[in-house]
């Protein structure tokens, strides 16, 4: 083989592999972008024309500051100190500034770029969006600040379910299971608002499940609109609702087959055009002197004071032979999460909800 076919050959191969190298830089997802060491522009792929805005024939000729939000622009000084030192630049997190003026967190990788001698030319720079995991860590970081204020405000309750137990229990083992109890319906509303990452939860969904451990699912009538309760409601309503049931599954109408519970919300606007939410359990059982266990102890409390108290309203408990009343009335703002509607607002429109 003569000396010019074997310069052809090398040559070909050199293209070609020059070829393939172009044709990854322009297919890849980050952006690839080549300087000098004045910081002008000389190379800039086609992720590099996504991600910042700027088409090539915009970019190369100009200087990378213009991709540098003011306040950072030190960094590329430091940047082409260390290139020009041979240094690689390992991944670092920062801020860049895209053509329309809006700004992007990206990781950026720097390494030296060396002519046939050897000697340093410029850089090469490698940027990945990572917008999107920043976000995820900043909301992460909010949930987890919410999850331990909602966590610590647990323990308060815990805490005064505890207290409160333990001045009417009668003997140790009345304390441990209603305190067992209690706390079981706490852990039934949390599993409720960890499922919806602490939005809310339907108050048909909270009835249901506190009521599914009494049985007796055919005595039980629900009946209002479709309600996203916040998590404060959910919170206090569920432990209203389980001090009803455990009443009423020991001395009312779920403790046999005969009479029966009827649960009801509706919205409404009062004079002043403020919108409220009112709820009401309404129990009918042939036990009449069963009726006035609903009104002592721990239940109580939470029902005349703890659950209103916590919703900015107020609440009633009424008694009668074989019978036992409690509604509730709040701001719908301190009780619901999804905005009003006419429909919402129209008894005619109400959704019946029964138990199965």
């Amino acid at each position: 083989m003569s000396t010019t076919d074997s310069n052809d050959d090398s040559s070909a191969a050199s293209s070609l592999a020059a070829a393939r190298l172009a044709a990854i830089v322009d297919s890849s997802y980050d952006a690839i972008i080549g300087k000098d060491l004045n910081s002008v522009i000389t190379d800039w792929n086609r992720a590099a024309e996504r991600m910042f805005g700027y088409t090539a024939e915009e970019a190369i000729g100009q200087s990378i500051i213009m991709l540098i939000p003011d306040g950072l622009q030190g960094e590329e000084t430091d940047i082409i100190s260390r290139v020009r030192r041979g240094e690689m630049i390992a991944s670092y997190e920062t801020t860049r500034r895209r053509k329309d003026g809006t700004y992007i967190s990206v990781s950026l990788t720097v390494s030296p770029i060396r002519d046939s001698t050897g000697k340093i030319v410029g850089a090469s720079k490698i940027a990945r969006d990572i917008s999107a995991a920043k976000e995820s860590e900043h909301r992460i970081r909010l949930l987890m600040r919410e999850v331990n204020h909602r966590v610590k405000n647990q323990f308060a309750v815990v805490l005064s379910v505890i207290r409160e137990t333990s001045r009417r229990a009668k003997d140790p083992v009345e304390f441990e299971q209603q305190v067992r109890d209690r706390v079981m319906a706490l852990s039934r509303s949390h599993d409720l608002l960890v499922s919806s990452e602490w939005t809310g939860a339907s108050l048909v969904d909270l009835l249901q499940e506190h009521l599914k451990p009494f049985g007796h699912d055919g005595q039980i009538k629900l009946s209002g609109p479709l309600v996203t309760l916040l998590p404060t409601a959910v919170q206090h309503l569920g432990m209203a609702f389980h001090e009803l049931g455990s009443n009423s599954a020991k001395y009312g109408a779920l403790s046999s087959g005969m009479g029966g519970v009827s649960i009801e919300w509706r919205l409404s606007t009062n004079d002043e055009g403020r919108h409220l939410f009112q709820v009401s359990w309404d129990e009918t059982f042939p036990q009449a002197h069963l009726a006035e266990k609903v009104t002592t102890g721990f239940g109580s409390v939470v029902l005349k004071r703890v659950a209103p108290q916590a919703l900015n309203g107020s609440a009633t408990l009424e008694h009668q032979p074989g019978h036992t009343r409690w509604t509730l009335e709040a701001p719908a703002e301190s009780s619901l999460v999804r905005p009003l509607n006419d429909r919402m607002l129209n008894p005619s429109g109400e959704a019946d909800h029964k138990s199965t």
